[in-house]
């Protein structure tokens, strides 16, 4: 079976996680600073804090905002079930925004439609909005930006598919038109630490507050502390945290696979550019990319023609999968999911999204694919279609 995703672990990889093993810090050492460090570098921000997973950091990233009951929460209806659920975590509503039909990711026009009939009905407009960089392709952020503007939203990008991307020749990560950016290193992302997130930020407050989330809400920082310390083992509580906190094991492994960062992105390009030529002359339709990104590429999803309905496009993939392809589908629109559908209520209308999920077919991309294997997918879903 060729995997649609798959981890690529050098000995570099292995000797420094070996490194940690054998030092005298698993976790809150030196390694978890020093990603931290080289992922300001690599995206341009100010600030990072790592943690245990890119839910995790979500789920940081609303409480820093200070999402909590009576709040709403606007995301993509066509993203992990993550996007969502960050926002639940601290009692906020959440609804979903339709999708662009080229790029799959959040559509401004329909972000904005929606803002203005939510102000005109006189209902709450959103506290924040999560943009997700869907398959590693930049959201519109510049447009997306200026709504926040005009209709007060704070912006937390869903950066999940997308590190090693860029947007205007920017580094997406670097918050020029967000609040807060997350991060996924988990094996199927483009970057691993096993499981693990983090969230970028030039804000040192959100920064800051994140980080004492992160571990327990708790500080040794005497001029946060509400009383004089009682000697040096003193620390409190000053918040309701968790332990978010990312091992020394992970962040060393994070460290070495960016140092590859570059060339496995080029690497993910190239390939889906050969897989857009082998691709030309089958009923398919390939990925549109925007001329404002240049994606990370973490995912390649193609789409099947609309006049084989759902029952072809759900016959083509399993003829995939027979055929030793590992196929996938990113993802199923939200609005359907039965949590959301049923328990929390939600209605609407995402055409787009819906459409969307009749077609869309995830081929296996990854930086260490062969062309051999390539040509093996393309084979095999010529002979489905």
């Amino acid at each position: 079976m060729i995997p649609y995703g798959r981890q690529a672990i050098s000995r570099q990889d292995i000797d420094a996680v070996v490194e940690v093993l054998q030092s005298d810090f698993l976790t809150q050492g030196p390694r978890v600073p020093e990603f931290e460090q080289a992922l300001c570098k690599a995206t341009g921000a100010a600030h990072c804090v790592v943690s245990n997973s890119a839910t995790s950091s979500l789920h940081l990233a609303c409480r820093a905002l200070g999402v909590g009951p009576g709040d709403a929460v606007w995301t993509s209806d066509v993203t992990f079930v993550a996007s969502a659920n960050c926002a639940l975590y601290c009692g906020a509503d959440v609804d979903f925004v339709d999708i662009d039909p080229r790029t799959y990711n959040m559509s401004p026009l329909a972000l904005e439609q929606k803002l203005r009939e939510v102000r005109e009905a006189g209902r709450p407009l959103p506290k924040v909005v999560i943009p997700v960089h869907l398959c590693g392709q930049s959201c519109e952020m510049e447009a997306i930006h200026a709504l926040s503007k005009e209709y007060g939203f704070a912006i937390i990008e869903d950066a999940a598919h997308a590190i090693g991307a860029r947007y205007r020749d920017e580094p997406v990560g670097n918050c020029r038109y967000s609040d807060i950016a997350v991060f996924s290193f988990h094996p199927v992302k483009i970057v691993t630490t096993g499981e693990g997130g983090a969230v970028t930020t030039n804000d040192e407050k959100l920064a800051h507050r994140m980080r004492l989330l992160n571990s327990h809400g708790t500080t040794r920082d005497s001029e946060e502390m509400t009383n004089e310390s009682d000697g040096p083992w003193y620390y409190q509580q000053i918040d309701l945290g968790y332990n978010y906190r990312m091992t020394e094991m992970q962040a060393a492994l994070g460290l070495s696979q960016l140092n590859r960062l570059k060339s496995w992105v080029a690497e993910r390009n190239r390939l889906a550019e050969r897989y857009d030529s082998l691709l030309s002359d089958l009923p398919v339709q390939t990925p549109w990319q925007h001329p404002d990104s240049y994606s990370a590429r973490h995912l390649y999803v193609i789409r099947t023609a609309e006049d084989i309905g759902a029952a072809g496009h759900r016959r083509v993939f399993e003829q995939l999968r027979a055929g030793g392809i590992g196929v996938n589908l990113h993802y199923i629109p939200l609005h359907t999911q039965p949590y959301y559908r049923d328990v929390k209520d939600i209605r609407g209308s995402w055409p787009e999204a819906d459409r969307y999920y009749k077609q869309a077919i995830s081929l296996p991309l990854f930086h260490h694919m062969t062309e051999q294997q390539q040509d093996e997918v393309v084979k095999v879903l010529a002979s489905s279609l």
